[in-house]
């Protein structure tokens, strides 16, 4: 038996909860990974896993055989690392999530520079709004907007996300500019909901002081944000968006700011990874160069009311 290879199956197993998913992560099959973990579990004379036929848990000489395997791997990992080219020249599939809005206008674009960079890299970029478990799925690191709700992942702020509410030319031409936010419960509005929870999001505006919350009339809400903004340039009614992807309609005259002098929550923008996993070269490097990227991206700064990002 091949002792760290048994350990790095069992970690992944612990991981992903499962023998199935484990050897799909691992693409061994599923009779080794059984065959390793016996066999493991043979060598210790203790009982790592209570397995059942739906599924497979931890026991409690597993758990700390489980935290001892991380650390030796880790070691292991350094130890490879540091003396061979990997820390300069990272190489390896890697696997990233990241809202479709925010990887088709500003990770996509940014990639050449990336690859210029680490050429030996092979990057799998899921894009979707949904939320994704990075461990059940094999995930590397994800982009993330917003409040996290997963505390067992570790969190780098990167970025602030602003917001801005617009309309098309033609929703204005037949429905007129709201001058307020109460105005717009007289208004259609496009809205977005949770493709977690279902649950629509209202709107907040502040001025001054004033804070302002509405919920939105309307007669459509979708939950990805390339279709949401389809709809506002289809004339569909009042959007509100990250205005990384709403300022070049602006400019282009396909859709028209309304409330400039009302500020809407910004929200901070973190790139995630799972605790238990060693940060290895390639996910390093990808999380200093998305940290670099979003730094020097001006919508991703604080802004005041009206005060629009110059082109990035």
């Amino acid at each position: 038996m091949n002792k760290l290879q048994a350990m790095e199956v069992f970690v992944q197993v612990v991981d992903a909860g499962g023998f199935t998913r484990a050897a799909d992560l691992m693409q061994l099959p599923k009779a080794t990974v059984s065959t390793l973990i016996q066999q493991l579990e043979t060598s210790l004379s203790v009982k790592l896993l209570h397995r059942t036929t739906r599924q497979v848990s931890v026991t409690a000489d597993g758990a700390a055989y489980y935290e001892r395997c991380l650390r030796i791997l880790s070691d292991v990992k350094d130890a490879e690392e540091s003396l061979s080219r990997t820390r300069l020249s990272p190489s390896g599939r890697l696997r990233v999530e990241s809202p479709t809005g925010l990887s088709g206008e500003i990770l996509v674009p940014a990639l050449p520079a990336f690859f210029d960079r680490y050429p030996d890299i092979q990057l799998e970029l899921g894009s979707s709004d949904r939320p994704v478990d990075l461990i059940e799925e094999g995930v590397d690191c994800a982009v993330r907007g917003g409040a996290l709700g997963d505390s067992t992942l570790i969190a780098r702020r990167i970025g602030i996300i602003n917001f801005v509410t617009c309309a098309a030319p033609s929703y204005i031409a037949k429905y007129g500019t709201p001058m307020h936010p109460r105005d717009l419960e007289r208004h259609r509005c496009v809205n977005y909901f949770s493709a977690k929870t279902g649950k629509i999001y209202e709107w907040d505006f502040t001025r001054d002081g004033e804070r302002i919350q509405v919920p939105m009339p309307g007669v459509i809400a979708l939950n990805d944000s390339n279709a949401y903004v389809q709809a506002g340039l289809a004339g569909l009614g009042v959007v509100q968006m990250t205005d990384y992807l709403l300022l070049q309609h602006v400019r282009e005259g396909r859709m028209v700011q309304v409330l400039p002098d009302w500020t809407t929550d910004a929200l901070p923008i973190h790139i995630v990874y799972p605790q238990n996993r060693h940060l290895s070269a390639k996910v390093r490097v990808f999380v200093e160069w998305v940290a670099e990227l979003f730094a020097n991206h001006p919508g991703m700064r604080l802004r005041t009311p009206a005060q629009l990002p110059e082109a990035a």
